[in-house]
């Protein structure tokens, strides 16, 4: 009988020191850290990665992930500086750098950044123009995550970085932007075309004003365009002869006839 006893209170004992010990031991993992509360004080330092042995029921042990968390920021109603609405939505990357402010000082973390960048994400963009979203939005992005950092830094969270993924936008406002966006091409092709005009201008007066002191650079231009009209076989061009070219035979005529007075 004394035998049973004993053989009961060994195998008691046996079975609470199995249970203590699985209660006690945690394995924590390379990007995890484990922030330890005794009594219900927590420890200074969280336990780092590896085999952990903690003294249950005194302390108790909670896992917190070091690793980078996206966030998935549902599309917002905002209505921007210049009175249009839009439906915006968002991504945010985020990571725990301090893990006892992040069980302290928040209840739930992961919620608590959520609903913090749904609501910076609706004043941030409210103070931006319709046309400021849409070309500058890498502004947008930096002064988001700026105020979404300093908002989350005493609950021991690093916002890494912030992205404004998609601004739906009125289809009215659409056919306004493509109108706009028309216009604008159309504007940018006549100053093109109307600087091509000057630059042709401004070499044909500078072409003139050699030709003019050269004459003979008239003559063979003229030479030169009949060659190239001569090219086409069945076209029959009327081409005036320059009044130099007359002048300069004339010349040449009445040389000649006084030449030939004076021999005989």
């Amino acid at each position: 009988m004394n035998l049973d006893f004993v053989t009961i209170i060994i195998v008691a004992a046996v079975i609470i020191f199995l249970f203590w010990l699985m209660n006690s031991v945690y394995v924590i993992k390379e990007w995890e850290r484990g922030v330890v509360l005794r009594l219900g004080r927590m420890l200074p330092e969280p336990k780092p990665a590896g085999l952990q042995l903690v003294l249950y029921p005194i302390d108790k042990l909670t896992r917190i992930s070091l690793r980078v968390e996206t966030l998935d920021v549902p599309p917002q109603d905002v209505i921007t500086r210049d009175n249009v609405s839009v439906k915006v939505n968002a991504v945010c990357y985020f990571r725990v750098v301090d893990a006892n402010l992040a069980l302290s000082q928040v209840q739930n973390y992961l919620y608590a950044t959520s609903q913090l960048a749904q609501t910076n994400l609706r004043s941030v963009v409210g103070q931006f123009e319709l046309d400021e979203i849409l070309s500058e939005r890498e502004r947008v992005n930096e002064k988001l995550q700026v105020i979404l950092d300093q908002d989350t830094e005493p609950w021991g969270i690093k916002v890494t970085k912030v992205e404004v993924k998609q601004v739906d936008i009125p289809e009215s406002m659409q056919r306004a932007i493509a109108r706009q966006a028309e216009a604008e091409r159309e504007r940018r092709a006549k100053v093109i075309a109307a600087e091509g005009e000057f630059q042709a201008a401004t070499r044909l007066s500078e072409a003139a004003a050699i030709m003019e002191k050269e004459p003979a650079s008239i003559q063979l231009r003229y030479l030169q365009t009949l060659v190239e009209i001569g090219v086409e076989k069945n076209t029959t061009v009327v081409f005036p002869l320059p009044i130099d070219i007359i002048s300069q035979w004339l010349k040449n005529a009445g040389g000649s006839g006084k030449l030939n007075g004076n021999e005989r």
